[in-house]
């Protein structure tokens, strides 16, 4: 029975890791990316990209002739374009031939990130390195939820930006002797984690990983299944604005499982 279990378990956690690389490999994904231009409010060129871009009263304006080949939503731009993405949401999309040019609001600032199918990173994407999988790093803890949802700022990979999230409680967990607390985020029906611990920086991505933990029981028990921790994106590109975890979310202990750092040796 043992050993049917272990079986079950490493095959699920298999096909996990397969879907968690194939979305990787989406060609218009972050693997994709070539680019982040952050805009101003003076009109400007960007490079490699035609047309000329700003910003003015919290929109983005784009001015384009037909021989450019910019379009938005499925018509071509010839003259000005004005779109308004919202904060800290998917980009709303220019086309430009086989590339996609995603125009995104974080923290109030406007950029267009370049998603390029032929992109070098895209091409020698080999898989996401990760802990073998380890049914000790399957751990039991114990969900208590705010009086009210809370707002939890965190900064973000890129210098100046911030994250605002939706806190539900706190988890607590214990790994060895040493006992954690964590907040969880999202809502006591869909929790996760955004956390670092003592492999962070050595083995695994230093900013944070993410854990989806699911839903706590009327108990408040929860299940953290620490070998699905996943690196968020901007563990694989330079071109991301990821969060970084908060201070209270920094483990004391090392989390030997899940997804490891995809571009140790290699200048981030």
């Amino acid at each position: 029975m043992t050993s049917t279990l272990t079986t079950t378990f490493a095959t699920e956690w298999a096909r996990w890791h397969a879907e968690r690389e194939q979305h990787l490999r989406d060609p218009f994904g972050f693997l994709g990316l070539t680019a982040l231009h952050w805009l101003t409010d003076q009109p400007a060129r960007l490079p490699e990209l035609p047309g000329t871009w700003w910003v003015t009263d919290n929109k983005v304006f784009i001015t384009a002739q037909p021989a450019d080949r910019l379009e938005y939503d499925g018509i071509g731009i010839a003259g000005v374009q004005i779109i308004t993405p919202a904060e800290g949401a998917p980009g709303l999309t220019v086309r430009n031939d086989k590339r996609v040019l995603e125009v995104i609001q974080r923290t109030g600032k406007y950029a267009v990130r370049v998603h390029d199918p032929a992109a070098p990173t895209l091409a020698a994407f080999a898989g996401i390195p990760a802990y073998e999988p380890n049914q000790d790093w399957v751990i039991t803890g114990r969900f208590t939820p705010f009086d009210e949802p809370k707002t939890i700022t965190t900064g973000a990979v890129i210098e100046g930006l911030r994250h605002h999230h939706t806190a539900a409680g706190t988890i607590e967990f214990t790994v060895g002797e040493v006992t954690e607390r964590v907040v969880a985020f999202g809502t006591p029906g869909a929790l996760r984690l955004l956390f670092t611990d003592a492999t962070s920086g050595v083995t695994t991505y230093p900013g944070a990983r993410s854990l989806a933990v699911g839903a706590a029981s009327d108990d408040g028990t929860v299940v953290l299944d620490f070998n699905r921790a996943a690196n968020l994106p901007a563990a694989f590109t330079d071109y991301a604005t990821c969060p970084v975890a908060p201070e209270e979310n920094r483990l004391r202990v090392a989390i030997e499982a899940g997804e490891q750092h995809p571009r140790l040796g290699t200048t981030l």
